[in-house]
């Protein structure tokens, strides 16, 4: 595997989940100029993401980068058999106490994306979510593609949610506050967009219970014919675009759902 290009575990830790994922925070975050959240609950985001993956109860589901698992609970509760993987140990026991608490057995595995386990051919629907795919270099981005398309069966279908291109760059902005809390906690993220490798870069500074501390992060953005002919060369045949309504992509979509379907 290559080197990673920053330190996810310092980005995807327990200060993330208190300015994200807790009954205070303002909710999910755009990792971006987009102002404001497309999805508005879990509920919304589920609805959007059974209907595109044509999901039934009883269908095998990997949420890949499954994040402190709301979507992965989610789905289950629906009746889907769901397996979640993350790479945060922090959200993972968080993703487990959740779904202990709502009654609902999902299995979280730690895991890499560039090398999944020996699944292949295992499950019926895969989704990636929130921004989960891009933090590597592209020939790295790519393979991850192809672990995807490996995991999943013949008919299977894979949902990425994604930031629409044409609305990032046009809500771009050099700096903002991304999140705050009432006591005064805050996110600051000063922004930087790479034309030469298509990466948005990101300095964040974290004000936390009177500390400060700073950290990277990046991501590569998409426009959908490019990530189109990389999932085609992936093997998968079928690839549409939607916005966060579930209608066909267009530049006023904040999201860019990408559905992509195996023969």
């Amino acid at each position: 595997m290559t080197a990673d290009l920053f330190d996810a575990a310092a980005m995807y830790d327990d200060d993330y989940l208190y300015f994200f994922a807790s009954p205070e925070s303002a909710g999910a975050p755009t990792h971006g100029p987009v102002v404001g959240t497309a999805y508005a609950t879990t509920s919304v985001t589920t609805d959007i993401v059974w209907r595109l993956l044509d999901l039934q109860p009883g269908m095998s589901v990997l949420d890949l980068a499954c994040g402190h698992g709301a979507l992965a609970n989610a789905l289950a509760v629906r009746g889907c058999e769901v397996t979640g993987l993350d790479s945060s140990a922090v959200f993972l026991d968080r993703a487990r106490a959740d779904a202990a608490a709502m009654d609902v057995a999902v299995e979280y595995v730690p895991g890499d994306m560039r090398r999944l386990p020996a699944w292949t051919g295992r499950f019926d629907r895969l989704v990636n979510w929130t921004t989960a795919f891009g933090y590597f270099d592209d020939p790295t981005n790519r393979r991850v593609l192809a672990e995807m398309a490996r995991v999943l069966r013949p008919g299977g279908r894979m949902a990425m949610d994604l930031d629409n291109l044409p609305r990032f760059l046009a809500s771009y902005t050099p700096s903002r506050i991304t999140a705050t809390r009432d006591d005064g906690d805050m996110l600051v993220d000063r922004h930087h967009f790479d034309p030469l490798t298509g990466r948005f870069e990101v300095e964040r500074t974290v004000f936390r219970d009177g500390r400060t501390r700073r950290l990277t992060f990046l991501k590569r953005l998409f426009g959908f014919p490019e990530l189109r002919d990389w999932c085609t060369a992936a093997g998968f045949t079928t690839v549409a675009a939607y916005g966060e309504d579930g209608e066909p992509l267009n530049i006023h979509h904040d999201r860019m759902i990408v559905i992509a379907d195996l023969p």
